[in-house]
């Protein structure tokens, strides 16, 4: 991985976590301060608090994916270290899908009118859902590329071996 997309990928990664961070510190100072403008036609306190958490998966994700990015420059990405950093993001990314699939299910009743809108929120969740499975794939990549590597150093020890 070359410098400059290691470069942007972090530039990136630290704008997504400061962004998330920003909104979650106004939603919850929304939730605290009692200044929560809900008119009672949608519940916005329940909302805020399952953003938060959605956005708490997401942030857990982002570090997740800065400690594999990390590992790639080191080259030690190709470890069993690295199987803990991708189930963690797996799971941050089923978490953000049941956050989504709360969010769905609260704004259902105000759809009563349109339920396509929840049809499309629901499908939004399955596709949430399908890019974890995406990354458990990937998973499976990795070991893959991990078995390599470990046979790979055995087959160069026994060459060094042999010369």
């Amino acid at each position: 991985m070359g410098k400059l997309a290691v470069r942007a990928l972090r530039a990136v990664l630290v704008a997504v976590l400061a962004g998330t961070v920003f909104v979650q510190a106004g939603m919850v100072w929304a939730l605290v301060s009692g200044s929560d403008p809900e008119d009672g036609s949608l519940p916005l306190t329940p909302l805020r608090v399952i953003t938060i958490l959605g956005m708490a998966s997401a942030q857990v994700a982002l570090i997740c994916v800065w400690r594999l990015v990390a590992m790639v420059r080191r080259g030690t990405v190709f470890s069993h270290a690295a199987f803990r950093y991708v189930d963690i993001v797996i799971g941050a990314i089923v978490a953000a899908a049941l956050t989504w699939f709360a969010v769905t299910a609260i704004n259902a009743p105000g759809q009563r009118d349109d339920p396509g809108v929840t049809v499309i929120m629901g499908g939004v969740g399955v596709a949430i859902l399908g890019v974890a499975l995406i990354v458990l794939v990937l998973r499976m990549l990795l070991a893959q590329a991990v078995v390599r590597d470990v046979e790979a150093a055995q087959m160069q020890a026994e060459l060094d071996e042999v010369i």
